[in-house]
């Protein structure tokens, strides 16, 4: 792949020779000295946020790179996976020209980003078993497809992707395959993380918001070659992540035996649910999860969602979903709230 691979062949041609805004805070990077800042035209006034943020989040980087066994060089942060998703198309596809492809049922943020982006979306759905198609992917690739999209865990069937699978699309497309891990901390599958060097197109996104619990504080993180990193940051927002956020996030990252823990109490709750949902009449069929959520068909979704609604239980309907039909998503709550469910479950008829 190696061979096949340039990097300035993908880029769009604005953003090749752009020169990103050089803020204040790039041009003097502080080596913890007290020094008197009078060069960003900030407020005087300590409150703990009148500084502007470090625009390239480097303490956050660190601890982050040592966690995922990559470079500083290797991470770039986003305010989401959303902001970190919506730079990828915009350093790297050509509005009213260039496509992408996603495999439906998936993530729905990848067909929104290409319609804001005026991206085509190639979609090819998934097989019955919600493994991609590899020779209908390839059929679709042409000279202006740019980036293959694969989420995995996959959302909202829950599985992971086949590790061959993904192996032929990065060794036969010479465009960016992205996998969106947003679920990888719940899954035994290791992260394709690992594989940087083996496969110069490779992007891996990754969030903060699902086993790390801080959905509420935005914080993204996109994972590539450095060359891939350099080529975004020349045009992401010089204070894309804000300080509450930087601290926050540095926080509970470092606290990564307390996230280890409560991984493992989602994933004994999502045992305790698994045998009660194959218990219950109504459904038909569990589907295998590698995620903090199970994907259930039942008999009719639409009845099921309001009945559940009514008695308090907000699942999320995904009957409107390619290959969805009649099923329901259950995500993976607290002890009592398990409990709760699973007493609703038992109930109805």
């Amino acid at each position: 792949m190696k061979d096949k691979f340039n990097i300035d062949n993908l880029v769009r041609e604005n953003v090749r020779g752009l020169k990103p805004y050089s803020s204040a805070r790039d041009e003097y990077v502080s080596d913890g000295s007290k020094m008197v800042f009078l060069d960003a035209n900030e407020n005087p006034y300590d409150n703990g946020v009148n500084r502007y943020p470090d625009p390239q989040q480097r303490g956050l980087k660190v601890v982050l790179a040592e966690q995922k066994g990559v470079e500083v060089q290797n991470i770039l942060l986003g305010n989401g996976s959303d902001e970190v998703l919506d730079l990828l198309f915009r350093a790297f596809c050509e509005p009213k020209e260039d496509n992408i492809i996603s495999l439906p049922p998936t993530y729905g943020m990848y067909k929104v980003l290409s319609g804001i982006n005026n991206i085509e979306n190639r979609e090819v759905l998934l097989t019955e078993d919600f493994q991609p198609d590899v020779n209908a992917i390839l059929q679709k690739v042409d000279a202006h497809t740019k980036m293959i999209f694969l989420c995995s865990p996959n959302n909202p069937t829950g599985n992971s992707f086949s590790s061959h699978i993904v192996k032929v699309l990065l060794e036969s497309f010479k465009g960016l395959v992205i996998i969106d891990e947003a679920y990888i901390d719940f899954s035994s599958d290791e992260s394709w993380t690992k594989k940087l060097k083996e496969y110069p197109n490779l992007v891996v996104t990754q969030t903060l918001s699902k086993a790390y619990g801080m959905a509420g504080i935005r914080l993204g993180i996109c994972i590539a070659s450095a060359e891939i990193i350099n080529v975004i940051n020349k045009i992401k927002p010089p204070y894309n992540v804000n300080e509450l956020t930087q601290q926050k996030a540095s926080e509970r990252v470092k606290a990564i035996d307390l996230v280890e823990r409560e991984i493992a109490d989602i994933l004994e709750g999502k045992r305790e649910l698994l045998k009660v949902l194959n218990k219950v009449n109504f459904i038909e069929k569990v589907y295998p999860s590698d995620a903090n959520f199970v994907l259930a068909k039942v008999d009719d979704a639409n009845k099921r969602y309001r009945e559940l609604l009514s008695k308090g239980i907000v699942v999320r309907n995904r009957t409107t979903q390619p290959l969805c039909e009649n099923t329901l998503r259950f995500t993976i709550g607290t002890v009592q709230e398990n409990e709760q469910l699973i007493s609703v479950l038992k109930s109805l008829n």
